[in-house]
């Protein structure tokens, strides 16, 4: 999360999109969508960043559960701060996942990316200018192990994140609040158990910012190639397996939740 989609909400013919859980409907410019996009990414890196630095510059008070603390309040945060406005996804591996799987239009994927790369950019820029000896304290994602070993950590983070979230956008609109904390758990386990060898990046632009600000891009195909393949397959898993596209509450009121397997079992 990083990373989802609006809780309640559905994309209009403009590229607008519609909150359906208000007793109007909001319409929400695309552009509106941009700026929540680069706010929130600048916001998650940007504390991400600085409670890395502060963990180097103070010799490890912070503490790796703290550092992990961090970024998933941070995700949590802006997920329900600008999540019903631009889907909150803040990872471009997020954005084109849900594309691939026809939950997002193609034609907002490259603004979308764009307005990421960018608020991680200024994050990474900012961080720079407020902290001297930026080389030392470096808060981008490095690798500590083999690349082959970090490959396959992402691609698990990847995975498992992905496949949460396109369940999350299939059930939130009878469970968004649970939802939410859902994606923000799922993000705290996945640093716990890969942020020792891998970085737990999981998102591309957290890897990006920081090495474009510092020109600084070892091993940095590892989290632009296998995060976004690692979550496209995940999306495409929860696919294979969901029963319906309808979300829970919907099939709850036609009866059961049984009966629909039923029924979507005889075709």
């Amino acid at each position: 999360m990083d990373e989802g989609s609006p809780p309640n909400s559905k994309e209009n013919k403009d590229g607008s999109s519609t909150d359906n859980d208000q007793a109007f409907n909001i319409s929400v410019p695309f552009l509106h969508k941009i700026i929540a996009e680069i706010f929130g990414t600048y916001f998650i890196i940007f504390a991400g960043g600085a409670t890395v630095i502060g963990n180097k510059s103070t010799k490890g008070s912070v503490t790796f559960p703290g550092i992990s603390v961090v970024w998933v309040l941070a995700v949590a945060i802006m997920i329900n701060s600008v999540g019903h406005i631009s889907g909150a996804h803040f990872n471009p591996a997020v954005t084109i996942s849900l594309a691939t799987c026809q939950r997002f239009p193609w034609k907002q994927v490259p603004a979308y990316i764009a307005a990421q790369v960018l608020g991680s950019t200024l994050a990474s820029g900012m961080l720079h200018l407020l902290f001297d000896g930026w080389r030392a304290l470096f808060p981008g994602i490095i690798l500590t192990g083999l690349n082959v070993q970090s490959l396959v950590y992402e691609f698990i983070d990847s995975f498992c994140l992905m496949f949460l979230v396109s369940c999350v956008d299939t059930v939130n609109r009878a469970i968004g609040e649970h939802a939410r904390t859902t994606v923000g758990a799922t993000v705290l386990l996945n640093v716990g158990f890969a942020g020792l060898i891998s970085g737990a990046s999981v998102n591309p632009v957290s890897s990006l910012g920081p090495a474009i600000i510092e020109n600084r891009y070892e091993s940095i195909w590892v989290y632009m190639l296998v995060l976004i393949y690692g979550k496209i397959i995940g999306a495409w898993a929860y696919n294979l397996i969901r029963h319906s596209n309808k979300p829970l509450r919907e099939l709850r009121k036609s009866g059961s939740f049984h009966r629909s397997l039923k029924m979507n079992g005889s075709k």
